[in-house]
């Protein structure tokens, strides 16, 4: 049986954010058991709690039968694969994939928190989630996400 999950892209190093991302949801496709439904926007945001260039950001839902670790293991090889480095808390990154939501999952362990625990908070994920599922715009926390600096650009195709 398969669950809807979303994940969230972005990158801000490299020669071409918009190819990393397209790559990321080409390899997002091709897991086992897994299916993208849909693709947001790309979406340019200025960092937030981060120096660096501006991120390119975007959310993908995907229909897995992926366990959420499993998914998350995959995540994580396909950030490996386009040389992400985990150098210190909100480094700039070729590649950042969050596992968002994994269906009406709620998780809070050492490894994984779902829902994603600042999903409500930050704009860059906020706007391509609602853009693709507007009826989880309840998830929106607080005010501060809307003061966030972003621009909707291109849609992200694969």
């Amino acid at each position: 049986m398969s669950s809807r999950a979303y994940v969230g892209l972005g990158a801000n190093l490299g020669a071409n954010l918009s190819a990393t991302l397209t790559q990321a949801a080409l390899r997002l496709a091709a897991l086992p058991g897994t299916q993208v439904a849909a693709l947001s926007s790309t979406w340019r945001s200025a960092p937030v709690d981060a120096g660096g260039p501006d991120f390119l950001n975007a959310v993908a839902a995907l229909d897995t039968t992926l366990a959420p670790l499993e998914l998350l293991d995959a995540l994580q090889a396909i950030e490996l694969a386009h040389g992400r480095e985990r150098s210190y808390r909100n480094a700039p990154r070729t590649l950042d994939l969050d596992l968002l939501l994994y269906g009406e999952l709620t998780l809070d362990t050492p490894r994984l928190t779902l829902p994603h625990p600042r999903l409500g908070e930050r704009a860059f994920v906020l706007l391509p989630l609602l853009e693709i599922a507007p009826e989880l715009g309840h998830l929106a926390v607080g005010e501060d996400w809307q003061a966030q600096r972003i621009e909707r650009l291109a849609p992200l195709s694969l």
